[in-house]
């Protein structure tokens, strides 16, 4: 069998896209190629494309600066590795599994995975119908999680996806005892330090492994950032037999750098300029979060949205994957209803009565059925006010404003800029005040009362604080 580690050389560089020659004919697609510069450093591209019998395409995994024509390049004899297992947890590392924390060397003996892996068989594969409770009242009504299941948050620039993430993650710091997984994709370098900050505050970090890839890296690196985070996850998964939390922001960069890829390469674009393998790529690396026996990879993922527009192909392409659409609402943002989740466009198949009980389906429908009624009349209400409507419509649109306002809630992560410490509400509380609010319990209540409070009963109390006359004592 002739030696893996082929030998070769750059015959030119553009960029990240180095072409290479190998006599003995190129290594497989996906391998990794290690290429000395004349200064010894060593940078690791991956190969994309045979371009003939002896000569490959490669898309380098860190910058190309200092490479020339005529260097040494060496196959890998495979694809990237990365360590994984315990070492990793309270570490942080790059796409190629290198320590991005200053602390010491990751150990030799760690066992070393290869980034691409083949999703578990079907026939391996377990369904799940357990619900993943997140303490965000309208996730947990509305668009419920599941372990082992895949919720993605969707959203323009600036209406909250990361602050959202940040909050799951600090609301499962208690009641999640398994080992999370932090992929960082196209990161800013300040969001990736608050993260390291507030893990590390809350004591989560020693059970977590951080993988960034930030946006000033080539777009390999971000390309394959959820690839190794992904690996890591599967081997608490498959091996340790763990549940795992995986957490990706931003998927959309992924597909992002997909794309610069695409167009480094020199494949013609398809849809809106999007690569014409946007449906391979997402679907490897989507179809490898599953639950194998009793052990699972649950994700959550933020899916940032260009301009807004839901009816973009990455966001479409996305979306098919998950089971939970927690989608974010610029007009709830501009509103102050923070979470900003907009009730009627996000949904779960876990909202059913064989999964959450007949009640909660029946409050959750309920509920959206009184704020679509609101926002179909808030036309009307804006040229002709509220006196306009019939008695049956006003009291519809009364209970749907005091339900968006009971939807609202504060967070533990923004206490910091607000000075309100954040509430994590029970699924059954959640419904219990639903319901109470559509019964009409809360009609004459100040809507004020309802908004930005935990469960109904702290709501009732702040009613009656309000209500108190003038200088007499609560």
């Amino acid at each position: 069998m002739a030696d893996e580690r082929v030998e070769g050389t750059v015959v030119a560089i553009r960029g990240a896209v180095i072409d290479l020659a190998f006599e003995g004919g190129p290594p497989p697609i996906e391998d990794a190629v290690e290429i000395c510069d004349a200064d010894g450093r060593i940078v690791v591209a991956e190969v994309q494309a045979h371009l003939d019998g002896r000569t490959a395409r490669a898309i380098a995994l860190e910058p190309t600066t200092g490479l020339r024509r005529g260097d040494v390049a060496r196959g890998a004899g495979g694809p990237v590795a990365v360590a994984v297992g315990e070492a990793t947890l309270g570490r942080l590392m790059d796409v190629l599994g290198r320590i991005g924390d200053r602390g010491p060397p990751l150990p030799a003996d760690a066992p070393r995975w290869p980034i691409h892996r083949k999703p578990p068989p079907f026939s391996a594969q377990t369904g799940t119908t357990k619900l993943f409770a997140t303490g965000v009242k309208v996730i947990d009504l509305l668009a419920p999680l599941a372990q082992g299941g895949k919720a993605a948050m969707f959203g323009g620039a600036g209406v909250g996806k990361t602050v959202l993430v940040m909050e799951l993650i600090h609301a499962m710091v208690e009641s999640y005892k398994g080992i999370s997984v932090f992929a960082g994709v196209g990161e800013r370098s300040r969001e990736g330090h608050e993260m390291l900050l507030d893990m590390s505050g809350s004591g989560v970090l020693a059970r977590t492994a951080l993988v960034y890839g930030q946006m000033n890296e080539p777009p390999g690196a971000r390309w394959r950032v959820p690839m190794t985070a992904m690996t890591i996850a599967e081997y608490f998964r498959d091996v340790r037999r763990q549940n795992v939390l995986l957490l990706m922001d931003n998927v959309f960069r992924f597909v992002q750098a997909g794309a610069e890829v695409s167009g480094l390469l020199g494949r013609a674009p398809s849809r809106v300029g999007y690569q014409p393998t946007l449906a391979d790529e997402v679907a490897a690396l989507q179809e490898r979060i599953a639950s194998v026996g009793d052990a699972s990879i649950t994700a959550i993922e933020a899916v940032y949205v260009p301009a807004d527009d839901f009816t973009d192909p990455a966001v479409t392409t996305i979306a098919a994957h998950v089971d939970s659409m927690v989608v974010l609402s610029r007009a709830m943002a501009a509103e102050g209803m923070y979470p900003a989740v907009d009730p009627i466009a996000s949904s779960s198949v876990l909202l059913d009565p064989l999964v959450v009980g007949p009640e909660h389906v029946a409050v959750a429908t309920e509920t959206r059925r009184a704020i679509e009624h609101y926002r179909e009349l808030q036309d009307v209400i804006a040229l002709l006010g509220m006196e306009e409507l019939g008695a049956e419509d006003r009291r519809i649109v009364e209970r749907a404003r005091r339900l968006q306002r009971f939807l609202s809630q504060p967070f533990a992560v923004t206490e910091a800029f607000t000075g309100v410490a954040g509430r994590s509400v029970g699924v059954a509380d959640t419904v219990a005040g639903c319901k109470a609010i559509l019964a009409g319990e809360c009609d004459g209540w100040r809507e004020s009362s309802l908004y930005m409070v935990g469960d109904l009963a702290e709501a009732r109390a702040k009613e009656q604080a309000a209500s108190q006359p003038p200088g007499k004592a609560a």
